[in-house]
Parts: structure tokens; C-alpha cells; sequence
């Protein structure tokens, strides 16, 4: 993949259970991407990162426990804080995906977790 201005964007190659598909990524990509304001071309893959979110959600891992093979955890991190600010309803854009894509928030260790991983 190409950014705007020809660089190339970061891909990471990862493959675990947690992974979601780019299909299924395809459904949910608009709102993960237009939560932040986009100012200049994006270098990593936003499919990698939400992986990234899933793993770590999924497994009850710390942040630094992270694999390689995602992006960093505190890019990781920072999106994670900006999917899960709270709406003027109260809900959550990283809520409302998951709900788009069948995923139980209750599986994921979500709602339980959620003040910690905000917090750390």
C-alpha cells in the first residue's frame, strides 16, 4: 500500500485467532479512520492496529507484552484511546464496530478492562 505522496504505508504480517479478516475490516474501516482528524498521509496500516487491539483484548495481555509483529503499543494505545472516548450517547466508536461485526465487547474482556487499559 501507498500513501498519497508515494511512500509506502507500514504493513505488518500477522496472522492469529484474534486477527480480524480485510473483509471484514472493509465494513468498519470508515469509522476507525475519520475518528482521527487526518492531517497528513497515514504511515501505519489502521487493519494492523485494530488487529493489535483485538489480540491484546482478546488474550488480557499487558500493552508492552504486545508481539513484534503488530505496530508498536503505544501507537496501538493511542488509537485505542481515541476509539473508546465516549460519544455525546454514551456509546463508543470501537463499540459500535465490534457490534458491526458480530464481535461480543462481554469476549473480548472489554468493558471490564476498559479503565485500565485507558489509564495505563
Amino acid at each position: 500500500m501507498e500513501t498519497k505522496t508515494g511512500e509506502a504505508m507500514r504493513i505488518f504480517s500477522h496472522n492469529y485467532p484474534s486477527d480480524i479478516t480485510r473483509e471484514q475490516y472493509e465494513i468498519i474501516r470508515e469509522e476507525l479512520e475519520h475518528t482521527k482528524r487526518k492531517t497528513k498521509p497515514r504511515e501505519i496500516d489502521i487493519y494492523s492496529v485494530f488487529c493489535a487491539l483485538l489480540y491484546l483484548l482478546k488474550g488480557g495481555i499487558q500493552w508492552r507484552m504486545m508481539p513484534s509483529d503488530y505496530p508498536d503499543y503505544k501507537i496501538v494505545r493511542y488509537y485505542f484511546k481515541k476509539w473508546t472516548r465516549q460519544n455525546v450517547d454514551g456509546s463508543t466508536v470501537f463499540s459500535q464496530v465490534l457490534k458491526k461485526i458480530g464481535y461480543n465487547a462481554q469476549e473480548l474482556r472489554f468493558t471490564k478492562r476498559q479503565n485500565e487499559f485507558r489509564n495505563n
